[in-house]
């Protein structure tokens, strides 16, 4: 998913627990029917691609469109028919819907990360690693490529990463005299410092965002989530949720967190203005800021996650990849295309032209890439920091395989202690009760610890 695209996690805060329930519907049922024979090898990747035909892409990237132009120019003999089926749950809903019916799937997909257990538990997706592509390993960071790795399965290939990272306001840090925080200390010590400055200013805003509270969960070491088939254990008490919680409340019961909605015209009013002073998030950020808060432009600077101990450690917040669907009935030719779309230098240069952070890397390790000043960021190298922060992100972290549908009832369980200011243990306890009793509904055998 492109930097430009990132407006989908407010997307997926307001998706209806119907539509996420009807997409549930299918998952545990098998869906290999109307596609391939399941099987391949290097070789027939290589004669698909030379013997030409049609597949059907669905995409919602920027990039999408140039990069189809680019490949069809090096495979004349292919037609690459891109389809724009919606951003995220409208996609996911559609691409489910099909799988139910046996019919009218795509041949290769993009679905984030969050998303992609959903499909492979509904063995929808083929296996790469019968083309081979598990030898791409080394070719990606570590936290996009265990993403695609589900089971004992490889069932896409990264495009983008989202390591996480410090997005702050330099200008307002100067004006109160605030110091880049290191650590999670530091960082309620700064927010408690500026709105008793300025009560009209706040470190962060957060009215309650599942991506965000799962990164923070991934960063301080919890993995409240695992997943083996259909049996499913949640634990969102673990040591490493409660330790995030521990500093979050402090700001939550503290009033010290902006409740303007992110992604709202009054968040990027705030930002541009300097109401809210940093954003910890995504490496797709700055494209963003760079788009739609244009008064910033000069003020922001990049740093670091902070950690709890000083050791550096860091999470991913956004991201997806590809995947071809065993209804194809050209799974080869799909695969290959699939791979040059996120493997091929050429179209990795098309997808950093329109923004996008990437998960090679090569790419990430390259002179010009780490050499970016951007004068919106006061020429801060900011991808240096950036790619460090991908190179630390831990590994380990799992979502459910009905994380659409957690995520579509987050406002009403955890986000009740956002706007009552209260313990977000008592919502988090709340969350986890309404997706034990909603999984074991669909099929799965769901244990809360």
């Amino acid at each position: 998913m492109n930097s430009k695209s990132r407006s989908a996690s407010v997307l997926r805060r307001v998706a209806t627990a119907l539509v996420a329930g009807a997409m549930l519907g299918a998952t545990l049922v098998a869906c290999s029917s109307g596609g391939g024979t399941g099987s391949g090898s290097a070789s027939d990747v290589d004669a698909a691609l030379k013997k030409g035909g049609t597949i059907t892409y669905w995409s919602w990237t920027p990039s999408a469109e140039a990069q189809v132009a680019a490949f069809e120019k090096v495979y004349p003999k292919v037609h690459v028919k891109l389809v724009n089926a919606g951003t995220n749950t409208t996609e996911y809903t559609k691409l489910q819907n099909a799988i139910k019916a046996g019919s009218g799937a795509p041949d290769v997909a993009q679905v984030e990360y969050y998303a992609l257990s959903q499909f492979a538990l509904g063995k929808a997706l083929v296996d790469l690693k019968q083309y081979g592509f598990d030898s791409l390993k080394n070719d990606y960071t570590p936290g996009p490529w265990s993403a695609v790795n589900v089971g004992d399965q490889l069932i896409g290939l990264p495009q983008d990463s989202g390591p996480m990272a410090l997005f702050y306001n330099k200008t307002v840090f100067d004006k109160y005299g605030l110091t880049v925080p290191k650590t999670w200390d530091e960082y309620v010590a700064d927010a408690k410092k500026l709105h008793a400055a300025d009560p009209t200013k706040y470190i962060t805003s957060d009215s309650g965002d599942s991506g965000f509270a799962t990164s923070m969960m991934w960063q301080a070491g919890g993995r409240p989530f695992t997943a083996d088939g259909s049996k499913v254990t949640i634990n969102l008490q673990d040591d490493g949720t409660k330790k995030w919680t521990s500093t979050w409340n402090q700001l939550v019961e503290g009033k010290l967190l902006s409740s303007v909605p992110g992604w709202s015209d009054d968040w990027f009013k705030a930002l541009g203005n300097g109401t809210i002073a940093t954003l910890v998030t995504g490496a797709w950020m700055p494209g963003v800021l760079e788009s739609s808060v244009k008064d910033g432009s000069g003020q922001w600077r990049v740093a670091p996650t902070p950690t709890y101990d000083g050791t550096a450690t860091n999470s991913e917040n956004g991201g997806g990849a590809q995947v071809v669907l065993k209804q194809s009935k050209n799974q080869a030719l799909a695969a290959g295309f699939l791979k040059w779309l996120n493997n091929d230098p050429a179209s990795i240069k098309v997808f950093l032209a329109s923004g996008g952070f990437p998960s090679t890397t090569k790419d990430l390790e390259s002179s010009e890439f780490l050499a970016s000043a951007p004068e919106y960021f006061g020429g801060q190298k900011i991808n240096e920091v950036l790619v460090q922060g991908a190179k630390d992100v831990s590994t380990g972290w799992q979502y459910l395989p009905f994380q659409v549908y957690a995520n579509s009832i987050f406002g009403d369980t955890v986000g009740q202690a956002y706007s009552s200011n209260s313990d977000l243990n008592a919502g988090l306890q709340s969350w986890q009760k309404s997706l034990v009793e909603y999984g074991n509904q669909q099929g799965f055998t769901v244990t809360g610890k």
